[in-house]
């Protein structure tokens, strides 16, 4: 076994033994989902974020990968892809570095000192520089909407149109489908 696999064993049993949830997507140990709880003292307090992990051949010398599942307001993450702009993981990560601080420091800072100058979500940065109540708010609406429990079991990406209808909305549109004549 080489050193970077040894080290992926080590850092995700770190990261289980320090009470995350975690999800494993397949057996290679470097596609993973983590149960990521809003830090205290902060808007997202309460809220509960699935974060996709993905760890690169090369970790720990190269970044994990890190994204947001289920949707977040936040000046620095996209809205629409969950991925997270932070210097630590982008740009200034280091061997020295475990998922324990990706999980117990970077991703906390990111949530209570969110930087609007870097945004990913423009109208969240806009918002939080221009009204930080209403921005505060529009945070909570978005964990009260997206990042409750219930809302971390269902993967957004694996979700089709068809799956929102219920059955009765299916059949009924199926029926209106099939009365209709042919373009």
């Amino acid at each position: 076994m080489s050193s970077p696999s040894k080290r992926r064993e080590m850092d995700l049993m770190k990261l289980m033994m320090s009470d995350y949830k975690v999800e494993m997507i397949n057996d290679s140990m470097q596609d993973f989902y983590v149960h990521f709880n809003g830090p205290n003292d902060s808007p997202y307090h309460g809220g509960i974020w699935r974060i996709r992990v993905e760890l690169p051949d090369a970790y720990p010398y190269k970044s994990p990968s890190i994204g947001f599942v289920n949707k977040i307001y936040h000046p620095n993450v996209d809205e629409m892809s969950g991925s997270v702009c932070l210097d630590v993981i982008n740009q200034n990560w280091s061997p020295m570095f475990d998922l324990v601080n990706v999980f117990e420091v970077f991703l906390p800072q990111l949530l209570l000192y969110p930087n609007p100058s870097d945004p990913l979500n423009g109208e969240a940065a806009a918002l939080m520089m221009r009204d930080r109540g209403a921005y505060e708010q529009r945070v909570k609406e978005y964990c009260e909407k997206y990042a409750k429990p219930e809302d971390i079991g269902a993967v957004p990406e694996e979700k089709s149109s068809d799956e929102e209808l219920s059955e009765e909305e299916y059949d009924s549109n199926d029926d209106a489908v099939a009365g209709q004549p042919d373009p």
